[in-house]
Formats: C-alpha cells, structure tokens, sequence
C-alpha cells in the first residue's frame, strides 16, 4: 500500500538576514511596503523580551537588508503605518521588557529620503497593542490597546486618537464601543474600518477572547456590527477586496481541562461581508495557529504562514497554506511550500510582483529552546513565490 502524497504548491527562496533579529508580537507593528518598494522594519522584542530601536531597510533589487538611523526610543507592541506623502508613522508601543515596560505616548516619523526617525506630536494616552488604519483624508486613527493603571496591572482602552501628518497633532476621536486590546483593524471601501476580536484583560494568564466587531466611518463613529463565529486573539484579519476580510485562527479559548477549551478553534476561519455586516464560515486550515501572519498576494489569494499554538514552550511551524476564493465565493485551502525556518510573531508583507517577504520572528521558546530563559529568534527572510498553475480553481473539485 502506498502513502498518498499532497503536492505543495510555490516556493519559498532565501533573501537577506536581518542586521538584528527582531520578534514583533503586535498586530500593526510588522513590516511595511515603501514607495520605492523597499521594506521597513522597525522596534520589536529581543530575546529577552527587551524593546529595541532598530531599524532596517530590505533593498529588492540587491536582496539584502540595510541597516538605517535607530528609532528614538526602543519600543515594542507598538504600530507602524505608512503615510500618504510616503513617511511612516510609529505610534505608542511599549519601552523596556514585557514584564515591566512602560507604555509610551510618543510617536515618530521616518523619512524614507534620509532614513532618519523624527519625533512628531505625541498620544493623549499611552498604549500599546493597539490599532492604527490609515484613512481616505490621510490621517490616522490609532484604538484601543493597552495602558497601565494602579497596582501596576493594564487595562484595555475603548479611546481612540487621529493623527493629522499636516500638522504634526493628535485629536480626540469617538470611542469604541467596546475596549479591547491585540485587536485587528483593516480599512475598507467608503472609508470604513472593521475592528476585530482582540482580548479584554481580566488579570489572568489567559484573557478572555472577544467576538464582538464595530466599524468606524468617516464621520467619527463606531458602530457595532456582525459579531466573529468564535472570539478570537492572535489570530489574522485580511482585506481580500474591498468590501470582504478573511479571519484565521488564533489562540485556542480557556486551557485542557478548565472551561470551554477547542484545540480545534485554531483552524477555523471566517469571512466578513461589508454589505450584509455578517460572517460566515469558509473551509477550515489544513491546520490550526495561532501568532501566525496572512497576507493577500493575488486577487483572491491569501497566503498564511507560520504561527505556532502557543508562544511558551513551543517551536515555530514551518507550514503555510494558500486560501483561495473564486467569483461565486466558493473557497478552498491549497497545501503551500513550508518555510525553511519555523517561526512566529514575524513580519511579512506582499511585494508589488507578487510575492510575500517574511523574515524575523520567535523560532523556538521555554522547553523547546536550547536556554529555556531565552526566546531564541531568527534573523532569516525568505520569499514566496506561487506557481498559477498549481493552484486548482475553488469548487472545480479538483
């Protein structure tokens, strides 16, 4: 009897090491496209948990990365956002070690013309985990997060900011319905913003995941719309068209043996319907994950990479998959190439032509590391590239 074997389509080639390996834990602190086509990274933890004020630049043409000015202050869990006149915006995060950092009200700018980080107008409150969404006027709305209270212990905010990049300043906007923490947030047509899932934490080793989703529109408000099928933390949100997100995985809910724990919960995924405001199930993962990354590189593509199920005593999975959706929203998950090096809480990004840039992230941490006290990290890129070919069509059974 013979093993039936699953071809695996695309590939993944190895690109430039990072000057300094770099962890990004957040949801909107990873890498960002520049309009040369040249890849940002900046801040992220350490293998101590540690803030860093790295930055560096991936050159496509000569497939190597760059290292440029340093941030001006270390900072991770933070955001980063490319603006319209093609500067970055870095926002909040937090200075120092996760265990005991400070959240920071600072932001600062990079001008990709001289690579250097300039300090711009600051928060009216300090977070991190937070959101950021670049809107159609050019501004930038940062929600939610994290902030410090007394006892030392955090709260999740329901305040939101606007940062206006013509003048340097911060305004108040309207808050979100509800406070939330590690959320997702992706624009959409008409100027909306879908927040989605995130944490409310409650003081424990393991907050509650939040189903509820709320869109914020042009006119400065938060409405609630279509709740998540199954609350969810760590997980992905990514826009396929203009009026649909595609969700994937994230941290299984409560622990074995207290509450209502699915290990299962990781591979399921959902798509959201702009115009009806309602999610539906699409075709589960080949497997589950969390701390993953997902990214669309094609009309209808969306590659999924990475991820593990949790980040203590774990290693990083090398298995990526590609979800695909046809015109009558018929879905289907292909098998893809796996990554040379297992990772988690990296950054990726789709390239112009294409392909899908992934590099940094947490490879292997507690047990499953050769010091149990030391995260240990990656400092490797490699590229994705897929074969159309390869791909059959969702619903044409094959």
């Amino acid at each position: 009897m013979t093993t039936p074997t699953v071809a695996a389509t695309g590939a993944w080639t190895a690109a430039g090491d990072l000057p300094t390996p770099a962890a990004w834990y957040g949801q909107h602190d990873g890498a960002v496209l520049l309009d040369d086509d040249s890849v940002l990274v900046t801040g992220g933890a350490d293998a101590a948990s540690a803030a860093l004020d790295k930055t560096a630049v991936y050159d496509p043409t000569a497939n190597s990365w760059q290292p440029v000015d340093t941030l001006g202050t270390p900072r991770q869990l933070h955001t980063i956002t490319r603006l319209a006149n093609g500067k970055v915006l870095v926002v909040g995060g937090l200075g120092g070690s996760s265990a005991s950092g400070t959240g920071l009200r600072s932001a600062e700018l990079y001008d990709p013309h001289t690579h250097a980080w300039t300090a711009t107008g600051s928060l009216t409150t300090p977070r991190w985990g937070h959101s950021a969404a670049l809107l159609p006027d050019g501004s930038v709305l940062v929600a939610g997060g994290s902030t410090a209270r007394s006892g030392r212990t955090t709260t999740a905010l329901r305040s939101a900011e606007r940062y206006d990049p013509s003048s340097g300043r911060w305004s108040p906007a309207k808050d979100m319905t509800d406070a939330r923490t590690g959320h997702t947030a992706v624009p959409l047509e008409g100027g909306v913003v879908l927040v989605v899932g995130g944490v409310a934490p409650v003081g424990t080793a393991d907050d509650p995941a939040l189903a509820f989703c709320e869109l914020y529109d042009p006119e400065d408000r938060w409405t609630p719309t279509g709740s998540l099928l199954r609350a969810r933390h760590r997980h992905q949100a990514t826009r396929v068209s203009d009026s649909t997100v595609l969700v994937t995985g994230g941290t299984a809910p409560g622990s074995p043996g207290a509450g209502p724990y699915d290990p299962f919960s990781q591979r399921s995924a959902e798509r959201y319907d702009l115009a009806t405001g309602v999610w539906t199930a699409v075709t589960e993962m080949p497997s589950g994950r969390a701390f993953h990354r997902a990214v669309r590189i094609g009309p209808g593509q969306v590659l999924v990479a990475g991820g593990a199920a949790s980040d203590r005593d774990e290693a990083g999975y090398r298995s990526a998959a590609l979800h695909t959706t046809d015109q009558d929203d018929a879905d289907v998950w292909v098998p893809a190439a796996g990554l040379a090096s297992g990772r988690w809480a990296f950054a990726t990004v789709a390239l112009p032509d294409g392909r899908a840039l992934v590099t940094g992230g947490a490879a292997r941490s507690g047990l499953a590391a050769a010091d149990p006290a030391v995260t240990e990290l990656t400092a490797a890129t490699e590229l994705f590239a897929i074969d159309d070919e390869t791909i059959p069509v969702a619903g044409s059974g094959s």
